[in-house]
């Protein structure tokens, strides 16, 4: 990561946030920024172990939700929206895995606007290693107090789905 700094710049800001009159957002403000610089820190961590096997998150997440279907492929649009991210991003990441011979895409036998996809043998076999790595080298170890993880669990998933990501 780099030499730490000598003190929390996010502390420092919240300080000046007092300062200047905004006490009242200062805490907020102190909290939407950490978690913020948290995300940088831990897709960093992540980037670096799947660097090794030509993948990036987006791609990764891709091959592990496709690992996991029931019918070993999914709807392009569903795995867009269990993604929660844009059809373009979802067909981005198809042509690359497709490229690489890690994914196929077949029309959907009985909807003709529907585009499926599917794991290779190859695409398996590496969404396994890198899963692997990924919980050796970074969810073993996340750097979070053991305790305080299903709390984090629970204060992210009550924002997440106050913020209208998911229902119930």
């Amino acid at each position: 990561m780099g030499t730490p700094l000598p003190r929390d710049p996010i502390a420092e800001a919240r300080r000046n946030w007092e300062e200047q009159g905004w006490a009242d957002v200062a805490a907020p403000m102190a909290a939407i920024t950490a978690i913020m610089r948290t995300q940088q820190i831990l897709l960093a961590r992540i980037e670096s172990t799947l660097k090794p096997f030509g993948l990036t998150f987006a791609r990764y997440e891709l091959l592990a939700l496709l690992s996991f279907a029931r019918k070993g492929s999914l709807p392009m649009n569903k795995a867009s929206a269990l993604l929660q991210v844009h059809p373009t991003s979802i067909t981005n990441a198809v042509d690359r895995l497709e490229r690489a011979g890690l994914v196929d895409r077949s029309p959907h036998p009985t909807d003709g606007r529907t585009t499926l996809i599917e794991l290779t043998t190859a695409g398996r076999t590496l969404a396994k290693r890198s899963t692997a790595a990924l919980n050796a080298e970074v969810f073993s170890a996340p750097g979070f107090d053991p305790g305080d993880v299903d709390h984090l669990i629970r204060i992210l998933g009550a924002f997440r789905r106050n913020a209208g990501d998911f229902e119930g």
